[in-house]
């Protein structure tokens, strides 16, 4: 992509109504556009970054066995009526009604919407278990939407929903979707714990939360400094305590002692139980030809918070640092002087043809700005590597590769794309 041709709107300095780092940078790389109140467009630069995240989400869930589907984000009020979370679930769900003057939500989550299905579709023992999984848009109404969309009420999610004849076939589901989530963190490229948590208006026996740890993480979670123990701060205190009564008394599990982190919740995976299958009459022929509710569990990860956990996670004073996985190019030419010298746009997209036939996702910089703006535009939205074409290149023939950590090296085009080969083949 020619950078004088894609839609990305930078931005100088950090706008006003952003207070934490991932909205700021979001805005500034030209990633995505307010247009209400924690309402976002993802321009081409963020949906890149966007469906890099639910590529990754998608391939693990599907190796995982679970099959994708795609509920309406539209839901009925009877189906909510019979879980009694139509007025459970408060102001955060949205009512919206239709011309006919029926009662209709907004879906923040869909199990009852999963639940009528399985228990119109599924009747014996033989089919199960079963996990069905879609990446769709949610809308919660925030009280007070903020931080971009960390925080948003329109966000797009992965939700999933097992549904298994015992609670011992739940439990297997529960671990299978727990090393998911654990690989798709992991492919992310994030620091991240799981963290024992309250169930909250989900319901269910028992839940973990997955937090990317960062310094402006909203919830804070107390971690052992010697094994994998993590629990929310809000289950570990007893009335009348802070955290400072936690700073290094021995962790729970016996291993280390406790150490505060600060964490952003990204996915959350629930062992349901019966709770809805119950209420909604969900139920198959088990091998006695009797009729029993289903086990059910739900997992939920945000796709487009995974993408603000990232930033948060990795960044300095010029811009995003991009995990490997989630960078919206991989490569970035920056010619200096494209307009003025033939021989520098020849090599420049030149060496843009061959990198994009070898597969790599290139920028081309051929805008008239000079060597200051292209290279701060290039830090900030993230470009790992760099490939600068200027005077040294009509001087000496040479060009220079610039990492987005601040290493470069010099050579000639040759050796710059061997280099390239070499990497690309290993």
């Amino acid at each position: 992509m020619f950078w004088s041709k894609i839609f990305l709107p930078t931005l100088k300095d950090n706008p006003q109504d952003a207070e934490v780092i991932s909205h700021q940078l979001m805005l500034r790389s030209g990633m995505i556009r307010r247009v209400t109140s924690g309402i976002y467009i993802w321009l081409p630069l963020g949906l890149r970054v966007l469906r890099k995240v639910e590529n990754i989400v998608r391939e693990e869930m599907n190796n995982s066995g679970a099959q994708e589907v795609l509920m309406p984000m539209v839901q009925p009020k009877e189906l909510w009526d019979e879980t009694q979370r139509w007025e459970k679930m408060g102001p955060e769900l949205l009512r919206i009604q239709d011309r006919h003057d029926r009662d209709f939500c907004l879906g923040p989550t869909h199990e009852e919407v999963i639940t009528d299905l399985i228990r119109n579709n599924i009747k014996s023992y033989k089919e199960l278990p079963l996990n069905i999984y879609q990446i769709q848009t949610k809308f919660r109404d925030e009280v007070r939407p903020r931080y971009g969309v960390m925080r948003g009420r329109e966000f797009l999610m992965k939700d999933s929903y097992s549904f298994n004849l015992d609670e011992g076939s739940l439990n297997e589901t529960y671990n299978l979707m727990k090393e998911t989530y654990k690989k798709i963190l992991e492919r992310l490229g994030l620091k991240f714990k799981i963290v024992k948590a309250d169930s909250g208006a989900i319901g269910g026996d028992a839940s973990e939360e997955f937090h990317v740890l960062a310094e402006n993480g909203e919830d804070t979670i107390a971690v052992s400094d010697a094994s994998d123990f993590a629990i929310n701060t809000e289950l570990l205190l007893k009335d009348g305590d802070d955290l400072k009564s936690l700073e290094g008394k021995p962790s729970p599990d016996g291993e280390g002692i406790i150490e505060i982190k600060k964490g952003i919740e990204v996915g959350h995976i629930f062992q349901l139980g019966k709770v809805y299958t119950d209420a909604m009459g969900a139920d198959v022929l088990d091998q006695e030809g009797k009729a029993t509710n289903l086990f059910m569990g739900c997992y939920g990860i945000g796709v487009s918070r995974l993408v603000a956990a990232a930033i948060e996670q990795n960044y300095d004073e010029k811009g995003i640092i991009w995990p490997e996985a989630m960078t919206p190019y991989e490569v970035n030419i920056v010619a200096i002087g494209f307009d003025k010298d033939e021989k520098i746009a020849k090599a420049a997209t030149d060496l843009y043809n061959k990198l994009s036939s070898m597969k790599y996702e290139v920028m081309l910089d051929d805008r008239k700005d000079g060597y200051g703006t292209k290279m701060k535009d290039a830090e900030l939205i993230g470009i790992p590597i760099n490939i600068i074409i200027g005077k040294q290149y009509l001087q000496n023939s040479e060009i220079e590769l610039k990492h987005r950590d601040g290493q470069s090296s010099i050579g000639n085009v040759e050796d710059i794309i061997t280099i390239f080969e070499h990497y690309k083949g290993s």
